[in-house]
């Protein structure tokens, strides 16, 4: 994980009211072994303005043809078990961040975005909205590509709702080709302040959970959304 100038708290606990007042002010758990639960706010953030998002052609053409389809909270709990099950990568997702996690789906704080082909569940992330900004926490992938495609997906269903960005926590090379960059800890917290205040004012929809969205669609459902208002969208 990151340096420990990035931690800001140490301890606490999991219960639903400390995760959500945690991800209003922008900081997330992360456990380290042999230590007491550390609570971080990284001074250099993972971002994904969409304004700077971008994806390939080949990427592109590949994930349309792919014979996937895509839902929405429909197997939240296989999710966090499939990206636990990524080796040394999921090992920050002990029993007790499972539990947490799972408890603020019921009180519907934290979704999946799932990629299906046929019934076997192939790729999907899942995160955290809380505070009128999305937080993904962990993807997998059981076919080549298919947890970009559910990046795609999830970026497609922010933007539907106006959101012009996603917290990703840590750059990573992964999402760094989609446009992702590193922000100072000043900046990230500005973002955040103008998304919550966004969400007091009431503006947009819920982006995983309003009434227009389908149980179930693919890729041509969402392609619009993902390269609308965005030039940079496809390239090379």
């Amino acid at each position: 994980m990151s340096d420990m100038k990035d931690v800001v708290a140490v301890g606490l606990d999991l219960k639903p009211s400390t995760l959500v007042s945690a991800y209003s002010q922008g900081v997330f758990p992360w456990p380290c072994e042999d230590l007491p639960l550390l609570w971080h706010c990284p001074m250099k953030r993972g971002v994904l303005l969409f304004e700077n998002f971008h994806y390939s052609r080949r990427l592109k053409q590949y994930i349309k043809k792919a014979p996937w389809h895509y839902t929405i909270n429909r197997a939240f709990d296989r999710v966090i078990d499939l990206c636990q099950d990524r080796g040394l990568e999921g090992t920050w997702i002990t029993p007790e961040m499972k539990n947490a996690y799972r408890e603020l789906h019921r009180l519907g704080h934290t979704h999946s975005v799932e990629v299906w082909n046929g019934e076997e569940l192939v790729g999907g992330l899942y995160g955290v909205d809380i505070a009128g900004y999305f937080a993904g926490e962990s993807m997998f992938h059981r076919e080549d590509n298919a947890s970009k495609a559910a990046v795609l997906c999830t970026i497609s269903l922010l933007k539907k709702v106006g959101r012009t960005w996603m917290d990703i926590q840590m750059l990573t090379p992964h999402m760094e080709q989609m446009g992702a960059s590193e922000i100072t800890k000043k900046k990230f917290l500005s973002l955040l302040e103008r998304s919550r205040e966004a969400q007091k004012m009431g503006s947009g929809l819920k982006p995983f959970t309003h009434e227009g969205l389908k149980p179930q669609f693919t890729y041509d459902y969402f392609e619009t959304f993902i390269e609308n208002e965005s030039s940079l969208a496809t390239k090379g």
